[in-house]
């Protein structure tokens, strides 16, 4: 009745994240690392958004931000997360949850100078999630900060840098006909590491 073969559950979750995360790699239109990241604030209240998952590894699952942006100051005030991935091409989701963790100011640096200069520049003129009295006023900020450094670099801000969710769980979903999913869910100890078990759908 699978629609795919069963999941096959690794020692390590992050093993089976690489695969996934190809082979959507291969199949997904548009971004394949685009994720919906949730975050919750002081009075415990959740808010969720898209974000770009730009690296990822047995320490973590890496995206980039404004750090005073609404999503920054509820890290800073709540460091427990969640990520979800959802690949429709290949009918599976990832889910994620754990606690952020700064990047390195290394790491920071690595990325941004990656980027292309328009968005180097953008993200200096953006003060993301503050009011906007008008779009113009963005595009004047940008004509200015691009003044500023024009022949020259530009610097990473001292406000942008990145995140780190360090997973606690991480739960594989497949979608199988007659909503008889196939679901495996990764939960990490201290003294034991991962363990896994799978979930009725």
């Amino acid at each position: 009745m699978d629609s795919a073969p069963p999941i096959t559950p690794a020692a390590n979750p992050l093993v089976l994240f690489r695969q996934w995360f190809a082979e959507a790699a291969t199949h997904e239109p548009g971004l394949p690392e685009a994720v919906s990241l949730a975050t919750v604030n002081r009075d415990h209240r959740p808010s969720v958004r898209m974000v770009l998952l730009k690296d990822f590894g047995d320490d973590g699952f890496v995206f980039y931000t404004n750090t005073q942006s609404r999503k920054g100051q509820e890290i800073g005030d709540n460091s427990y997360g969640a990520m979800c991935c959802y690949w429709k091409s290949v009918s599976r989701q990832v889910r994620i949850e754990g606690t952020f963790a700064p990047v390195t100011v290394a790491e920071a640096d690595a990325y941004f100078n990656s980027r292309p200069r328009d968005s180097q520049l953008a993200a200096w003129a953006s003060l993301q999630s503050e009011t906007l009295s008008a779009r113009s006023t963005l595009f004047e900020r940008f004509k200015a900060v691009a003044a500023q450094y024009e022949g020259g670099p530009v610097p990473r801000p001292p406000h942008w840098s990145g995140y780190r969710l360090r997973p606690t769980m991480i739960e594989f979903w497949q979608d199988v006909p007659n909503r008889l999913h196939d679901r495996v869910v990764y939960e990490h100890a201290a003294s034991a590491g991962w363990q896994w078990r799978r979930l009725y759908p």
